[in-house]
């Protein structure tokens, strides 16, 4: 496969380069704001770019999403999307462009954060009665959003499996008032060179129960993006996710 990586000179970017070369694929071309030399042609911007991939790798900026996607949807060329920042705007941008070409996203391009979704969930649909929840995520100082988008992922999987919708609290250091049964608490924490922390707190009477991911390199979720590349190859248009990839 021919790939294009977006965010290219970045650490993700760099990352995507190296684990795509592992799997007998070819990064043949990048984008990115800052000029770099990385074997391959980096421009500023996708439109600078007329050739034929078979795949776009975005680990850019949300701002840069809404120029990808009419990329990918002008050349025909299956897009997996792995920033983080992304709004639900965005993300029904891609659904309707994915009516045009296939489209991969996902909050975490990580197989363990995507199977701790799994349990967190069926931990929550048999706690929930007699059980707080709380999530944590700790990333490195130089993280633009919090929380990240894995923390809600975490709290929308969790969400499906209650009877009843909850609401997300992120700070607490205004509310002087106990704690709702409704809510989950997302907490987060940046610091030095943390890759990506997440845990899921289930506290009950006299009892905590704690499903936790830690990521210790960047090449899990670079992986997982050049993994979502093949798995696009062999797909009709549509919006497809992690769950997708694994179910298969």
């Amino acid at each position: 496969m021919k790939i294009l990586i977006c965010g290219a000179a970045g650490a993700m970017g760099r990352a995507v380069a190296a684990v795509a070369r592992e799997y007998g694929h070819e990064p043949a071309a990048g984008v990115d704001k800052v000029s770099a030399e990385l074997g391959f042609p980096v421009r500023a911007d996708i439109s600078e770019f007329d050739g034929k991939f078979d795949c776009v790798i975005d680990f850019s900026h949300p701002s840069l999403l809404k120029g990808i996607i009419d990329y990918a949807v002008k050349t025909k060329t299956p897009a997996v999307i792995a920033t983080t920042g992304i709004s639900d705007e965005q993300i029904e941008y891609m659904r309707k462009a994915a009516e045009q070409v296939p489209i991969f996203f996902s909050y975490n391009m990580s197989f363990g954060v995507n199977l701790l979704a799994g349990l967190a969930k069926k931990a929550a649909s048999i706690l929930y009665d007699s059980f707080d929840i709380e999530i944590v995520e700790m990333h490195h100082n130089r993280k633009l959003d919090a929380p990240s988008g894995t923390a809600i992922m975490l709290a929308d999987a969790i969400s499906g499996a209650l009877p009843e919708e909850p609401v997300y609290v992120y700070d607490r250091h205004s509310r002087r008032q106990k704690r709702d049964k409704k809510e989950i608490g997302i907490s987060s924490v940046r610091g030095g060179t943390i890759v990506g922390d997440h845990e899921v707190i289930f506290a009950g009477k006299d009892e905590v129960v704690t499903l936790k991911h830690t990521a210790l390199s960047r090449d899990i979720f670079a992986v997982g993006a050049v993994k979502a590349a093949q798995f696009l190859s062999a797909k009709e248009n549509g919006m497809y996710s992690m769950d997708d990839m694994i179910g298969e």
